[in-house]
């Protein structure tokens, strides 16, 4: 990938997930990456190529976090690597994260093929520790993982990151 493609897919990451998908125009990502609109078409077709290569990025990165929890042995240690995610994450992936769950909330199904596997990993994990309702007790924890990925990603409250987690750990831990 060339620097100019490079600072083209930071400057529509930036301004995505700060603004919006729907917000942002082609003009307003050229203006931020200091290159032509003319360049952006070239790379990317339009601002839907765009949107399609950065959503490549974070299943990428997803996909490495799923595939480090699905390794894990224990169960117990594949709950609590799921609970830890969302506080563990890099914040250089933060607008990734923000882009992708302002899609989810507008009612953009990517994410939720991702979810689903780590939901199927923990009713998994849950049914190995014999939970009477692994099933819901699965849906509780990706409720919760949800919630805080609000929390760390966009509050950036590590204090209160901490504590969540602390009594999230207490109850499955």
């Amino acid at each position: 990938m060339t620097n100019k493609q490079q600072s083209i897919l930071e400057s529509a990451l930036i301004l995505f997930s700060e603004k919006g998908y729907d917000a942002v125009s082609t003009s307003a990502i050229s203006r931020h990456a200091e290159v032509s609109e003319g360049l952006i078409f070239r790379h990317f077709k339009d601002k839907k190529g765009l949107l399609s290569k950065l959503l490549e990025m974070w299943i990428e990165k997803f996909e490495d976090h799923l595939s480090t929890i699905d390794s894990i042995e224990k169960a117990d240690q594949r709950i609590q690597a799921v609970m830890e995610l969302t506080f563990r994450l890099d914040e250089a992936d933060y607008p990734y994260w923000k882009l992708v769950y302002s899609l989810k909330w507008q009612n953009n199904t990517v994410i939720d093929e991702y979810i689903l596997t780590l939901k199927e990993v923990l009713e998994k994990s849950l049914m190995d520790l014999k939970y009477p309702d692994p099933l819901i007790e699965a849906e509780l924890i990706i409720s919760y993982f949800n919630g805080f990925i609000t929390t760390a990603v966009l509050k950036g409250d590590n204090n209160l990151s901490s504590r969540l987690l602390e009594t999230l750990q207490k109850k499955y831990i």
